[in-house]
């Protein structure tokens, strides 16, 4: 054996008893007051994978490589980590408790080196496909400085592969030349709830092949393999490969006295199998029937170091789950957790003396040899690899000139203009859409930026003259990836392009365009990429009943409340291209952003820390007022809300709108304003904005700050007690019906509760309520006995 794969069977027996330490540690050792909800399942994944990530850890990776660790292997890569010195001894001691290490790894909770936060299963997988892609996309680009290229590596649960957006990516991947990435895909053929299919690995290599994969099967071990070359041997591996999965499974947790009498039973009596099978003792027998590809760093080390190019490679790497501990093989390993009694006879095997089971080195033979290893190891060499990147110049915001346009056609136009006149900022931008690129108005972008492929495609229409507004031409200079139909891959793409700062030290600002109902279709990949600090503009467009032909299968309802709710998204749905315009100026700002939380006392919102952006918008075009430029307009746009029509110090009636219902707001204001002269009209910007600094004014009022006054606490103070507010959006009433709350208002909500129809946007407005009529009626009712006398009749 050589040193050096001696000194890494070392490490995977420290790193082994370290992670399953840390995991007896949080449900045995803390006061009972403090104990979690059992967590055995990050012990026996730890084990089946520890021997994986020893190898690519401590031998294969670089320092430009970047590792999504499957959520159960947490321990093992905290273990990892707390070797070389990147995590602390407390936050291990109180792993999965509040300031602990995670329970899977964060990027943003976690203090060591996490290249993608794992957890909701399958994205950690796919968003390593997605960033290889930006990192090829930087590559090509004048401005990026010359880096290696690493690769993207997934540790994959073998039952993770039941998650679609796996597949999804895959075919993208093959649509964009995918390279530099490597999917290992822990094969310990053991679930949450089980042992998996019987034959998933023939399913899987036909599917990779397709999409011009490599596929490297990881099944034996040397051991197993030396002893294939035994007489008998062959029937020995023919046994192994026909033995089922549950079967393996339970005489592996049974141990060496079962796989013998099972081996002799089936294929003894056969001369040489036979007489192979008794030169083992039990224990070298487990040993022998353990010793998987996975298993095996030896194996692992040939496998890795065979891959000489640069295409996509998966792994299917043989293990046992609970490998090595008193859990190995049982099906119900994954809610299973080691007993005390299991733990002293695992500490006694490992050789773990009392006192030490923290130590980095409780288990090694020479401490300073192990030292100098460790600081020689490529991964590390230069430390954690947490970029930054300088800030890039937004510029002046753009300015139209149109009189009637809709939300939607405004920012496409706005980002035309960026792209013409703000060479500085346009060039950091990267655009994307899941094959709605032209109908949610990118197209003119398109046009002027291209199309980006690492290798060049000519629009064929243009080579033929044939008459298009679309100029479809791909080259490495392009600043647009053209994505399939599967909004997972673009939050995916967005989350990923949205780190690039980070992950590879340069700035891009991305932005995705989707049809807003199918913002909820990659919604788990939207809080994914939001969880992980990622950086990106998302335009949901068209939305609501507005875009009435189209009817339910189109509309969106409750996407505003996804917007109020999700965590580093900051939600607009502006009415007017000049409020947009403001926007989207800060936002580009808002996207770079990395300060502290302290929140802003005038608004009592974080806005310094930054984050992404979601702009909700429409295809319905509007008169636009004339362009207001005025500093406290442009601020109350984006601090959430401004007053249009400023209510009168007797206002019985406040109309506050969100979006594009601000014609139909507007009429029945007037309407209403003949009889009713102090009546006020509140445009809202985001309802997220307005309810996230109600939200922290209060909590800073509880903690005795008696003063805190949020934006909307301001707005709203200077009604009368006896003013009720109506509240008209196109989507969920409940996005604005929370406003009487702020001061103790009545308000009368008007919105959109069930699905949609079709018809004309006057048909729609008029049967969900939210037209000028269903307002004025509103506040009929609200005064009785007080008419408003120009009502006209409400059908």
């Amino acid at each position: 054996m050589s040193k050096k794969i001696e000194q890494l069977k070392e490490l995977e027996g420290q790193i082994l008893w370290l992670a399953c330490w840390m995991v007896h540690h949080a449900n045995h050792i803390r006061p009972k007051g403090d104990q979690q909800i059992k967590i055995g399942g990050h012990q026996a994944s730890s084990a089946s994978i520890v021997s994986i990530m020893t190898a690519l850890y401590f031998s294969v990776l670089k320092p430009e490589d970047r590792v999504a660790v499957k959520p159960h292997a947490s321990p093992i890569f905290h273990a990892i980590q707390y070797l070389m010195g990147n995590q602390e001894l407390d936050r291990m001691k109180n792993f999965r408790g509040f300031g602990g290490v995670q329970s899977y790894p964060s990027r943003t909770k976690d203090i060591d080196d996490v290249d993608f936060s794992t957890g909701s299963v399958g994205l950690g997988v796919g968003i390593t496909a997605f960033a290889s892609m930006i990192q090829d996309y930087i590559q090509h680009k004048s401005w990026a400085a010359e880096k290696p290229m690493g690769k993207m590596v997934a540790l994959v649960g073998d039952a993770e592969m039941d998650e679609g957006n796996i597949f999804e990516c895959l075919q993208e991947g093959w649509k964009h030349d995918l390279r530099n990435v490597w999917w290992i895909i822990d094969y310990n053929r053991q679930s949450l709830d089980g042992v998996i299919r019987e034959g998933l690995w023939k399913r899987l290599e036909p599917i990779f092949e397709a999409f011009g994969w490599e596929v490297v099967r990881l099944k034996y071990g040397v051991k197993q393999r030396a002893a294939f070359e035994q007489p008998g041997g062959d029937k020995l591996k023919e046994w192994i490969d026909n033995c089922p999965n549950q079967l393996y499974s339970a005489l592996t947790y049974q141990g060496g006295k079962a796989w013998r009498a099972r081996l002799l039973d089936e294929i003894g009596d056969q001369g040489d199998v036979t007489k192979l099978i008794e030169s083992y003792s039990d224990d070298e027998l487990a040993e022998l029937m353990n010793n998987l590809g996975g298993q095996c760093v030896e194996s692992l080390l040939e496998a890795f170091e065979s891959i000489d190019h640069d295409r996509p490679t998966v792994f299917i790497s043989y293990t046992i789950k609970g490998w090595s501990t008193p859990l190995a093989g049982h099906k119900d390993n994954h809610g299973g957790l080691m007993t005390p009694t299991q733990m002293d006879e695992f500490k006694n095997q490992m050789g773990v003396a009392d006192g030490q089971e923290w130590e980095k080195f409780s288990l090694v033979k020479d401490a300073a040899t192990t030292q100098k290893f460790l600081d020689q190891v490529p991964f590390f060499a230069k430390g954690t690899r947490r970029f930054s990147a300088p800030s890039v110049e937004v510029g002046a915001p753009v300015e139209l000139a149109d009189r009637e346009i809709a939300s939607q056609a405004g920012f496409g136009k706005i980002l035309d203009e960026i792209a013409k006149n703000n060479p500085t900022l346009s060039e950091r931008i990267v655009t994307t859409s899941p094959d709605v690129t032209v109908t949610t108005n990118l197209s003119g972008w398109v046009n002027r930026k291209g199309l980006f492929a690492r290798n060049e495609l000519n629009d064929e229409f243009k080579d033929q003259r044939i008459p298009s507004a679309q100029k479809w031409a791909f080259s490495p200079d392009g600043q647009h990836i053209e994505l399939g139909i599967a909004e997972m891959n673009l939050f995916l793409l967005l989350g990923a392009a949205g780190l690039s700062h980070s992950v590879f030290g340069e700035r891009l600002l991305p932005i995705g365009a989707v049809y807003d109902p199918f913002v909820a279709r990659g919604l788990d990949a939207l809080n994914y990429a939001c969880y992980q600090d990622s950086r990106f503009m998302i335009v949901g467009t068209p939305s609501g009943v507005t875009l009435a032909p189209e009817g339910g299968a189109h509309q969106s309802i409750g996407t505003q409340l996804i917007g109020m709710s999700q965590d580093g998204l900051a939600a607009f749905e502006p009415a007017y291209v000049d409020e947009l315009s403001a926007i989207m100026h800060w936002a580009f700002d808002y996207m770079q952003r990395d300060g502290e939380g302290d929140p802003d006392e005038r608004t009592w919102l974080r806005d310094e820390t930054g984050g992404s952006v979601y702009l909700r918008l429409s295809t319905n075009p509007i008169e636009q007022p004339q362009w207001r430029k005025d500093d406290a307009f442009k601020q109350g746009v984006i601090d959430g809300a401004y007053w249009m029509r400023e209510p009168g110090p007797n206002a019985e009636i406040v109309i506050a709108y969100q979006g594009v219902v601000a014609p139909e707001v507007i009429e029945a204001a007037g309407r209403i304003g003949e009889d009713r002269r102090d009546i006020g009209v509140l445009a809202c910007t985001s309802a997220d904005r307005l309810n996230a600094g109600w939200t922290a004014a209060q909590r800073a009022r509880r903690r005795g700050q008696a003063d805190a006054q949020s934006h909307i606490d301001r707005l709203l103070a200077q009604l009368p007690p006896h003013c009720t507010i109506i509240t008209v959006t196109d989507g969920h009433p409940a996005t604005l019906g929370w406003l009487g709350a702020v001061a103790g208002h009545r308000t009368v909500p008007l919105g959109v509760e069930h699905f949609g129809q079709t018809g004309t946007i006057a048909d729609l407005y008029a049967h969900y309520g939210i037209n000028a009529d269903a307002i004025v009626s509103v506040a009929q009712n609200i005064v009785r006995g007080r008419p408003v006398r120009h009502l006209r009749e409400v059908v």
